[in-house]
């Protein structure tokens, strides 16, 4: 990470900075103002441990006031942040043991918004597990598609799954994956209006079932079924299957039925995948907005931040991307537990980061 502050002046490491506000946002600081409290009231030894340096005379660590650390984080290099935390999960994580799938999409931190700019838009590339790879900060006068293939190029995407809603179903990126060794999961709708009337209009009665799944969650039974088809050339490139996905749901206050049927096409052959497979892949997209998105939202109180100055909307965004996706690879389901249990002792983020 690039210090970005001027030689003169300098009091504290800028490794020591960046560190503490990632300790104080695992352990669930959700505001500058809270960030700057952990670190104020941090012992000694804490101190010590995160970098800071003790005064030559007196032995003792000055923690550093709340007005620097917002400063420093304001001028943090977004992009160069978002690559040493996908680095770190990833290391931190191991190298994977099964097919990596990865999923796109975007989100707008509303409470980022100004009476002279407009709110601040990030992207994320997350894999199913949670771990977040990359994130890029969206053009104001642009959208998610541009995005797209500059937010993957970090990533090594040999042998992955890419899944994303159906914005993201464009032949350059469909090219890109390919060229980049990759597959995708596309959802088909009618942004394709001929390719979407052809591959709706596929014999699906007479397709035998890849796939059937029943459960019972949110107040409702839920019955979904996949069956693909097999393709020697669709209008899409390198599209080697289509997918039809029909969803049953009943709603146990109601007793409401409603029906919905997904298309899609994948670039994986016939047989590099089971059924189930397609089907956990493409209902785990969705993790990027309930494990990611809405943590953010929910938890850390993100849409209600009024966090605006320079970059410290992606930063802030940045670390709780890090704190999320650390304490899903220790085994917490629940963010939230997991947040306040690591703040009720200071040794908890230092041990998490690997630092004590």
């Amino acid at each position: 990470m690039p210090d970005p502050r001027a030689r003169r002046g300098i009091r504290h490491p800028w490794t020591a900075l960046l560190t503490a506000a990632a300790a104080a946002v695992l352990a669930g600081a959700t505001s500058m103002a809270a960030v700057g409290d952990w670190v104020t009231d941090a012992p000694q030894r804490v101190l010590a441990r995160l970098g800071f340096c003790p005064d030559p005379l007196t032995g003792l660590i000055r923690p550093p006031h709340p007005t620097t650390i917002r400063l420093v984080l304001a001028a943090v290099d977004g992009d160069a942040l978002d690559r040493a935390i996908g680095r770190f999960l990833q290391r931190r994580n191991g190298p994977p043991t099964s097919r990596p799938v990865i999923a796109v999409d975007g989100k707008t931190l509303r409470g980022s918004r100004a009476k002279d700019q407009p709110a601040t838009a990030l992207i994320a590339a997350m894999t199913h597990q949670g771990d977040v790879l990359a994130q890029m900060h969206l053009d104001a006068k642009s959208n998610e598609i541009p995005a797209f293939a500059p937010l993957l190029d970090g990533i090594d995407l040999t042998e992955a799954v890419i899944t994303a809603d159906a914005l993201h179903t464009q032949h350059e990126h469909a090219a890109y994956l390919h060229e980049r060794g990759a597959h995708y999961l596309a959802v088909i709708k009618r942004n394709h209006p001929t390719l979407h009337e052809r591959v709706r209009r596929l014999p699906w009665r007479d397709i035998r079932l890849d796939h059937i799944e029943r459960g019972r969650a949110h107040h409702r039974d839920e019955i979904r079924r996949l069956k693909t088809a097999a393709f020697a050339h669709l209008d899409y490139p390198h599209a080697r299957q289509a997918l039809q996905v029909v969803r049953w749901r009943r709603d146990l206050g109601s007793g409401k039925l409603t029906i919905a049927r997904i298309h899609l096409v994948t670039s994986l052959p016939p047989g590099a995948a089971t059924g189930e497979q397609l089907a956990t892949w493409i209902r785990g997209h969705w993790k990027i907005e309930n494990q990611l998105h809405h943590v953010r939202d929910r938890t850390f109180r993100e849409d209600a931040s009024k966090i605006r100055t320079r970059h410290l909307p992606r930063t802030m965004a940045s670390l709780r991307n890090l704190a999320i996706g650390v304490h899903r690879q220790d085994g917490h389901t629940n963010i939230a537990a997991a947040l306040r249990r690591t703040g009720r002792d200071y040794q908890r983020p230092l041990t998490t980061l690997g630092l004590a």
